[in-house]
């Protein structure tokens, strides 16, 4: 079964553009690291200023936007690793990379994110 089965078209056209959104933001944020120290500044107060509206407006529908990034990796998590298959039952894992954020509901789960995990260097 589906996580968008059942729910109205609106909430689930509402998600994919908060997905798009923060996929967007994270390019923009990529871009913004090859500009000057003058001009970075200003453009990340913009990219702050989006994403507080973005936070705004998911939080007034009950949404939320979760990045795992960086965290520990277990086989429970709400996030689906592209990469799995390329490590060892043993390996430590972490979220190297989330390419889909998690979104989260007053309910709970709304749609899976989507991850690329590395292992653990000790």
């Amino acid at each position: 079964m589906s996580l968008s089965e059942g729910r109205a078209p609106e909430s689930v056209a509402l998600v994919d553009i908060a997905i798009d959104s923060w996929r967007f933001a994270r390019l923009f944020a990529r871009l913004i690291a090859k500009l000057d120290a003058g001009e970075q500044a200003r453009y990340e107060s913009q990219l702050r200023w989006y994403l507080k509206r973005l936070e705004e407006q998911l939080d007034a529908t009950g949404l939320k936007i979760v990045n795992i990034e960086g965290q520990a990796f277990d086989a429970g998590v709400a996030a689906t690793p592209l990469n799995a298959g390329d490590f060892s039952a043993e390996d430590v894992l972490y979220v190297d990379q989330m390419l889909e954020p998690i979104i989260m509901g007053p309910a709970g789960l709304v749609r899976a994110g989507t991850v690329l995990l590395r292992k653990l260097e000790r």
